[in-house]
């Protein structure tokens, strides 16, 4: 499949927003312009373009709980609808989990909208497994509260290999 992930930058932005406008990506990311101002911002995540073909077909982003005791990290992931169904987004979060246990984590997280059962399906063939529900989780555009689904991934659990 050859994904590719670097660093996003603000020659990113267009596209970036244009990934996270398209209707099937925000009605699980939230107001376009806040999430792009955000993943450029770099201040505590790690904001990658997923690039393929040349392209830059989504985003993907890496958080770290540094407190020693509890030391994991996270993922959050956006890919236009375009590429759905061709294994990018999969592919992706391959590469940034096995970077992040390279770099010495033992466990990360991911936490989709409960309802979001496409990127769900994707997270458990990966090998995320379900923690349990957080109740009113996010606000959604239109003001209501929705509950989200906490998954975890431990080393040594990931599925599929790299290509």
């Amino acid at each position: 499949m050859n994904v590719t992930l670097r660093p996003l930058t603000e020659a990113d932005r267009p596209r970036v927003r244009e990934v996270l406008s398209a209707p099937e990506v925000s009605q699980w990311w939230g107001d376009p312009d806040e999430e792009t101002d955000s993943l450029l911002a770099k201040d505590e995540a790690h904001a990658y373009a997923i690039e393929h073909g040349g392209e830059t077909v989504g985003i993907i982003q890496s958080w770290e709980e540094t407190t020693p005791r509890y030391r994991h990290a996270g993922i959050d992931l956006a890919v236009h609808p375009d590429h759905y169904g061709l294994g990018l987004g999969s592919e992706a979060i391959r590469i940034l989990a096995q970077r992040l246990f390279d770099q010495g984590h033992h466990r990360i997280t991911i936490d989709p909208a409960a309802a979001n059962h496409r990127a769900i399906h994707v997270y458990e063939k990966l090998g995320f497994r379900r923690v349990g529900i957080l109740r009113d989780y996010e606000q959604g555009l239109d003001g209501t509260w929705h509950d989200g689904l906490l998954m975890d991934l431990l080393k040594g659990e990931l599925k599929g290999e790299l290509k």
